[in-house]
């Protein structure tokens, strides 16, 4: 047996170490490490409430509305206070640009570009892939930059700039949208979905959110395996075996997406086991965090965010990641868009995990997926929009009290927890996507998501970066930063 370590990563956000154990050319095991400690629920501390969605949105430069998201609902429960309809559809627009700008980035900028390598060279596909897909210089890549610089622009007008948005409240959103803004914003939004149309799916977003079946999908495929760039992905997923590759624990958390005025969500949450094919409600309170491998306190043993601590502890024994290990009634569990759409039944994702597991491709196409879901929903919300309405309530926020705010960002879901004394945060805890994915192993010395995920992944003779590792990884497209906050 060898020991191989891989990292940094390149195009990851934030510092990534993986640890390999290898033997017959295989993944024997992996210990996943996040280096870069940071310490905002410390900085929290002490700070008035509301300084929260000033500092929260710094954690990360990729997601910053989901974390500003998550704090105002944390607030919001703290204070009981409910959005107006206006606030609700405007919030969750906000949040959608810029997970749907997380999902174009994936693909076209982290994702793709692996398949350029010269290990792919003898692929039929390979020169396509690689005037697509190039790093900077393929032009769908090109497209795509130029795309996502328009697509942004509707948070220049929704909330003022990207990132570190600020127009998000416990209440809403503090800025409203008149008649002739809305018209600008739909204008941008069928601009996205004219791109979508025609360079990722080559088809409309409603028959491609239609698929309900492998068979469907891969009949669709057939009909032009090479056309949109979607199709493109499927050759190579076929080819490169990518079905197979990195299966998760095969349990999916989704805290339910883009809630709607009346307490439903666009995509419901819930619980997946796809070794029951069965969605479970989801039950907040059985999330507790263990640090038993991490360079943090763990005295008191697992505990619930509600009650959480986040001390430095350097030296620790055993430990070695700055990660916690979310765990979900003692179980590893999976979180993304995978989860969200197989808690939300789209009967395509639930056919092809049923198929093949929670895999890299179903990852990737689960994320691809709800562009061509969510679009539609944005010119729903911004079409729902009642000019003159209130879209923010002000309510003033107890001296004293607790308050949760959950949310789906890109990667899946993401816990805010906050508990104030004498009108001041005496703890704040978080839970991004990527600690639950990259967790490491708990005190019973049970693997996180991608450590197990890595298991039986081949490494090719001499490679020191393995491309199968690589794209492992990259299909749960790790945010570090936001991993340790």
């Amino acid at each position: 047996m060898t020991r191989l370590l891989v990292g940094p990563f390149n195009r990851v956000e934030g510092d990534l170490e993986v640890t390999l154990e290898i033997a017959d050319g295989r993944v024997a095991s992996a210990h996943v490490n996040a280096p870069m400690y940071r310490g905002f629920e410390q900085i929290l501390n002490g700070k008035a409430p509301h300084d929260a969605l000033v500092i929260v949105p710094r954690i990360c430069g990729i997601c910053s509305v989901s974390q500003s998201v998550a704090s105002a609902r944390a607030l919001a429960d703290l204070g009981g206070i409910e959005m107006p309809p206006n606030g609700q559809h405007v919030t969750n627009v906000i949040l959608a640009t810029e997970n749907l700008a997380d999902h174009l980035t994936h693909f076209y900028l982290f994702f793709m570009p692996d398949f350029t390598r010269p290990v792919y060279a003898a692929q039929p596909w390979h020169a396509e892939a690689q005037r697509r897909f190039a790093p900077q210089t393929g032009d769908q890549v090109r497209a795509a930059i130029a795309a996502r610089q328009r697509w942004f622009e509707l948070l220049g007008t929704l909330a003022g700039k990207w990132p570190h948005t600020q127009s998000l409240e416990p209440g809403g959103s503090t800025r409203p949208v008149e008649a002739s803004e809305r018209t600008r914003l739909l204008a941008r939004v069928r601009e996205f979905r004219g791109f979508l149309e025609r360079e990722l799916f080559a088809a409309k977003l409603e028959a491609v959110g239609a698929l309900s079946s492998e068979a469907e999908l891969q009949a669709w495929h057939a009909q032009d395996p090479t056309r949109g760039d979607f199709r493109l992905f499927l050759t190579i997923a076929r080819d490169a075996g990518l079905a197979a590759l990195g299966p998760g624990p095969g349990r999916y958390l989704s805290y339910g997406a883009y809630p709607q005025p009346g307490g439903r969500h666009a995509f419901a949450p819930g619980v997946w086991h796809a070794a029951s094919n069965a969605l479970r409600v989801l039950d907040a309170a059985a999330i507790r965090e263990d640090a038993t491998h991490a360079w943090l306190s763990d005295a008191g043993g697992a505990r619930h965010p509600a009650t959480g601590v986040t001390l430095p502890d350097p030296d620790k024994p055993g430990a070695y990641t700055w990660s916690k290990a979310p765990r979900l009634a003692g179980e590893v569990v999976e979180t993304g868009a995978i989860a969200r759409q197989l808690a939300a039944a789209h009967q395509l994702v639930r056919d092809a995990v049923a198929r093949h597991g929670g895999t890299v491709y179903t990852r990737v196409l689960a994320r691809l997926l709800e562009l061509a879901l969510v679009v539609p929903r944005m010119e729903q919300w911004l079409q729902q929009l009642v000019v003159n309405d209130a879209y923010c309530a002000s309510e003033a926020l107890p001296d004293e009290g607790t308050g949760v705010g959950l949310s789906e960002a890109a990667r899946g879901s993401l816990g805010h927890w906050v508990q104030t004394e004498r009108g001041r945060i005496v703890s704040y805890q978080i839970v991004a996507p990527t600690t639950w994915n990259f967790s490491p192993r708990d005190s019973a010395g049970t693997p996180g998501a991608l450590e197990q995920a890595l298991v039986g992944t081949p490494v090719r003779e001499g490679e020191t970066t393995p491309v199968a590792v690589q794209h492992v990884v990259r299909s749960f497209d790790p945010c570090m930063v936001c991993t340790v906050h």
